[in-house]
């Protein structure tokens, strides 16, 4: 029954660096599998090439918003993007 008491197993040492070793892996595989789903990323804006304009566009034509609101934004963009020339 050699190594059951004492010097025959692993040591305090080795205990602490198995249980740093498997925290370190589960969390970098939930640090990928957060980053590699869609729609998650804790707020991350959206990339998209669409300007307010075409946006505003398909909220109306989705139905979203209603034609009064859509002319109202639609001027107040419209005057915003004619500042900026």
């Amino acid at each position: 029954m050699m190594g059951w008491y004492g010097n025959g197993g692993m040591g305090s040492m080795g205990w602490l660096g198995m249980g740093v070793f498997w925290f370190v892996l589960l969390g970098l595989i939930v640090w990928l599998v957060v980053r590699l789903l869609p729609g998650s990323g804790g707020g991350a804006t959206r990339d998209t090439d669409e300007s307010a304009l075409e946006i505003l566009d398909r909220r109306m034509a989705s139905g979203q918003i209603d034609t009064a609101a859509w002319q109202a934004q639609r001027l107040a963009l419209q005057g915003v993007q004619d500042d900026k020339k």
